[in-house]
């Protein structure tokens, strides 16, 4: 389970931050921080999608918060907190799909029908990096590439340069982990743009798709602790 399911998370985390993007007039939902980028962007150029924008850290930190509480709360009645937590992001994401096939597609992305949908689909975000942090700190990221990237070129300027021969293997291992991390959130991402192409809105319903098969995934062994 534990190789399979941070790469699921990072599957659904490129798809999810590129469809958002694209239907949400420049709405990051997974890697939020980029929204101060595209906040400045709109309000030069006159963008649409101001509101959504300046609402989506605040609704994530919260939604980070809650998801922490909520976790070391039934970690205190003796309950395994992934499987939950994971079903809520599915639940969000079923939500955040049906808004948008109902209400889509958006030309603007000030309306509130653009709005709550941004911020569903952020809140779902918000938990699998909260999920992510918690519960699987040893995989790479599922949604911030930069640090994976970077490290990543620092494992191969190391394995150029020379390395002791017994660091090799656990530099190798952890090299071909975050490489796989960042392949399949790219391959994420380049299927939401083609489903965004040729389907619009209606490709929000393969996120809960990725999103049920993880839950699946968590609950075919309800024994084994994720790190």
């Amino acid at each position: 389970m534990r190789p399979a399911l941070p790469l699921l998370l990072s599957l659904n985390g490129g798809y999810v931050d590129t469809a958002g993007f694209l239907a949400l007039q420049g709405l990051f939902t997974a890697h939020v921080t980029g929204n101060f980028v595209t906040l400045g962007a709109s309000l030069v150029l006159g963008i649409s999608g101001v509101a959504a924008k300046l609402l989506a850290l605040p609704v994530f930190c919260i939604v980070v918060i809650r998801t922490r509480l909520a976790g070391e709360h039934l970690r205190r009645r003796g309950h395994q907190a992934l499987g939950p937590l994971l079903g809520t992001k599915l639940a969000l994401l079923v939500i955040g799909g049906a808004l948008a096939i109902h209400f889509g597609p958006f030309a603007s992305g000030d309306g509130a029908a653009a709005i709550v949908t941004g911020m569903v689909l952020v809140a779902a975000m918000a938990i699998q990096n909260a999920v992510h942090r918690v519960h699987l700190a040893a995989a790479p990221p599922s949604t911030l590439m930069t640090g994976s990237t970077t490290q990543i070129m620092i494992d191969i300027a190391d394995l150029i340069g020379g390395t002791a021969p017994e660091a090799r293997p656990a530099l190798i291992a952890r090299l071909r982990r975050m490489a796989a991390a960042v392949a399949v959130f790219a391959a994420g991402c380049a299927a939401a743009a083609l489903g965004f192409a040729f389907a619009n809105v209606w490709c929000f319903v393969v996120p809960p798709v990725i999103a049920l098969a993880a839950l699946v995934l968590r609950l075919s062994t309800p024994n084994e602790e994720a790190k």
